[in-house]
């Protein structure tokens, strides 16, 4: 690899997000730690994934999942210590493995040693001016600064004893920074420092649109706090999406990325027009911004082929390439939505499905079909220009759990609601994952769907906890021993992919749609939705074609290279299928 390619890497990547406390156990704890993800190293590079993205491992009271944080340059102390993480860094890099961390700026944990000093000064002091304080309204104060709701329901404002208020777009226990403070400011950038010396490539940035906030102003109360649709598009939201925020961002490059070698990248989680998110993807920026607009489409023509249009103008605009998801620790499993019902309800009609699906209420989850999809989607987005960024245990197929028990939950969603209406968080794309089929949990009860002693070898054997969100019995069929011993497994599958994608692909980051390219106009599509075919080409005659509709494909000529699924007797591609070819 030239040092020209070093330095870009992350332009084409594969990157495989780890959420710590959910990937392996070596301690017996219940709860994942790094030392598992170093023990699983070859499991990774076995895989094919060119980087792990590790969710929050620092210390933190998890009352948002670990990005409540009260210590950025320390591990939690469950998970391991730094000695841990600096040799998960090297065996990582010697298996030719990048890190990326997560960041999480627009917020602390309430522990955090600058929050307890905020608490303990007086208001107008410095201590305070890192974070948000501000008075409340009314004649003695008594009402919050404005009628904002928090991310999770609630108020998005706390008093304190004194008397002011504190703003937290999540949690209570998440109080925002102050990002106008240099002292804010200045300590980020020794946080990206400190990490990047211990061998971190790459950084992934939570909530990456909400830093920069203008409060002093009349409208507060006309816009929702963590609300995308009321979002202006000039960039004047009070806190979302300001234009401000890149000039934070600008100044991690200059003072932090452009002076390592390779430089480092970033890539931004942020929820912003489509239109706006080629401003955290710029060079000068945080280099890449995750594109949910492929994340949140459902299987359809229309909505596919919208998503990669605008990720693919998104990359052209901005100078980079694009990221590519379809799950992560925040959205239910698309192997599940995918074999939900595809019919419109609203606005944005997978809600009404998510709704259900978190709910754990009865409703049509066909797996068959969902794995099907969820197969012709990998070859669809791993085809195309820019990284992939592939979900732990997507690889096993797994789909969403949406029927723990509530009294196991984490996720502030349901902890702070009312259990009749609300739902049932993301708990159910979280649970840890089944290595070995033969270590599973004792059922107890006719009919019972969890059970105890066993973790799928998750925990050592013998563990003296369980594992901190309890695993279903159906998750003995995609166990990593099972599927690997099984050629036709999704996880096999996944192996080649990422095999044939490392093979196929060029620096050429160029898409060019092919005449196969369109919809058909029929109602044959995903639940009577109009169908279609998706097929584009890349720069060295490598092409995805991918099957909406019910009438069967002809490809167009060329060598085919690998398909989701079996071809028709006369060789037309079926519904719900991929094909990869190389064209003559």
């Amino acid at each position: 690899m030239t040092q020209d390619n070093q330095a870009d890497w992350w332009r084409q990547a594969v990157v495989y997000q780890v959420y710590p406390r959910s990937f392996k156990d070596t301690t017996g704890s219940g709860i994942g730690d790094l030392n598992g993800v170093t023990e699983k190293i070859g499991y990774l590079k076995r895989l094919g994934v060119d980087a792990i993205w590790l969710s929050p491992f620092y210390p933190s009271e998890l009352a948002d999942g670990g990005y409540d944080v009260a210590d950025y340059r320390n591990v939690d102390p469950r998970l391991g210590d730094m000695d841990d993480f600096d040799r998960l860094a090297a065996t990582a890099h010697e298996a030719g493995i990048k890190i990326v961390a997560d960041i999480v700026p627009n917020h602390s944990s309430h522990l955090h040693p600058w929050f307890r000093e905020a608490l303990k000064a007086a208001p107008g002091s410095p201590e305070r001016d890192r974070y948000v304080f501000r008075d409340g309204k009314g004649p003695n104060g008594d009402e919050p600064p404005t009628k904002w709701v928090n991310h999770f329901g609630g108020p998005a404002w706390t008093r304190v004893e004194d008397g002011q208020w504190y703003l937290h777009m999540f949690t209570k226990e998440q109080p925002d920074f102050n990002w106008k403070n240099r002292e804010v400011r200045d300590d980020f950038l020794r946080t990206l420092r400190f990490w990047c010396d211990h061998g971190v490539d790459g950084f992934r940035i939570d909530v990456a649109h909400a830093l920069a906030k203008d409060l002093d102003r009349d409208d507060l109360d006309d816009y929702g706090v963590m609300s995308t649709n009321d979002m202006p598009a000039d960039g004047s939201h009070p806190v979302l999406d300001r234009n401000e925020v890149h000039d934070i961002y600008h100044e991690w490059r200059r003072e932090v990325f452009n002076r390592y070698d390779p430089p480092r990248f970033a890539v931004a989680e942020a929820w912003v027009r489509p239109e706006r998110q080629y401003l955290y993807a710029s060079p000068d920026d945080l280099g890449q911004i995750f594109n949910f607009e492929f994340a949140k489409a459902d299987w359809t023509f229309e909505a596919m082929h919208a998503a990669i249009a605008e990720g693919l103008a998104c990359a052209r605009r901005s100078g980079s390439t694009s990221t590519w998801v379809m799950s992560n620790h925040d959205v239910p499993r698309h192997a599940s939505r995918y074999a939900l019902p595809q019919v419109p309800t609203d606005e944005y009609h997978q809600i009404a499905a998510d709704w259900a699906l978190r709910m754990g209420r009865t409703y049509r989850e066909d797996r068959a079909l969902g794995a099907r999809r969820a197969r012709a989607a990998l070859m669809l987005e791993m085809a195309l220009p820019g990284s992939a960024y592939v979900y732990q245990g997507e690889e096993l197929g797994l789909f969403e759990v949406p029927d723990i028990p509530w009294d196991r939950l984490e996720d502030p969603w349901p902890l702070r609601s009312d259990r009749d209406r609300s739902t049932k968080g993301r708990d159910g794309c979280r649970v840890p994952l089944p290595w070995t089929a033969a270590d599973a949990p004792r059922l107890d009860a006719p009919g019972a769907r969890f059970g105890h002693g066993g973790s799928f070898g998750f925990s050592p054997a013998g563990a003296a906890h369980e594992p901190h969100l309890p695993q279903p019995d159906w998750f003995a069929g995609f166990a990593v021993d099972v599927e690997d011993a099984d050629d036709g497994s999704m996880l096999n599958f996944y192996r080649r992919v990422l095999a044939l994608r490392h093979e196929l692909q060029t620096a050429d980051t160029s898409c060019a749609w092919l005449a196969e390219d369109r919809p058909s106009g029929a109602r044959d599509g995903a639940d009577g939705q109009p169908g279609g075919v998706i097929a584009y080409r890349r720069a060295n005659g490598w092409a995805n074609i991918t099957n909406f509709g019910a009438t069967p494909a002809v490809l167009p000529d060329g060598d085919v290279a690998l398909t989701s699924g079996p071809l028709t007797d006369d060789g037309r591609l079926p519904q719900d299928t991929s094909a990869w070819l190389r064209l003559e």
